[in-house]
């Protein structure tokens, strides 16, 4: 008897939402903190940049405080001291937490296809997107299929499956 390797859905919107107005308050904290520009260029076309608030041990670089590497020991970076409510929404995550970013794609942008290897259930590490801003013209691709995320909501996406994003609107999204 053979079995074939347990398989999860390349998208779920899972149970939780958090207060859109309070996500943003928090991050209206941070917007004076300054932006670190996506180090991975050939990825993506216009502006693409992050804020950490959970980074590597001992990183101090921008860079290396942005960079998600699996295997080491994130702890919280200094931006999650000033924003409460991101604070309440990572703990009601009830999981182990390793990298955690503020993501902003600005008005035009677009982050290329691509894929990252074992970003998935199956594999045991998932990235989990909460939208704080949006707009209707943004498109999250998965498997060339778009996944419309509001703002609050709590998105798995497997993205050791090609995917890509579009900001086709005139505000960023974060």
């Amino acid at each position: 008897m053979s079995s074939s390797p347990k398989t999860f859905p390349d998208r779920v919107r899972l149970p939780l939402t958090f207060d859109p107005v309070r996500l943003a308050a928090d991050l209206e904290q941070l917007e004076s903190k300054g932006w670190t520009p996506h180090f991975v260029k050939q990825n993506y076309e216009g502006e693409w940049s992050a804020i950490p608030l959970r980074a590597a041990r001992g990183a101090e670089h921008p860079i290396l405080m942005i960079t998600a590497n699996p295997g080491i020991d994130y702890v919280d970076a200094p931006p999650l001291r000033q924003t409460p409510y991101f604070r309440e929404v990572l703990s009601a995550l009830d999981c182990p937490l390793n990298s955690v970013r503020l993501m902003r794609l600005g008005p035009g942008a677009s982050i290329l296809e691509h894929s990252d290897p074992g970003l998935c259930a199956e594999d045991g590490s998932v990235r989990l997107h909460i939208p704080i801003l949006t707009n209707p013209e943004v498109r999250f691709y998965v498997n060339h299929s778009s996944t419309p995320m509001l703002p609050g909501e709590v998105w798995y996406l497997r993205l050791s499956d090609p995917h890509r994003v579009d900001n086709l609107g005139g505000n960023e999204r974060v």
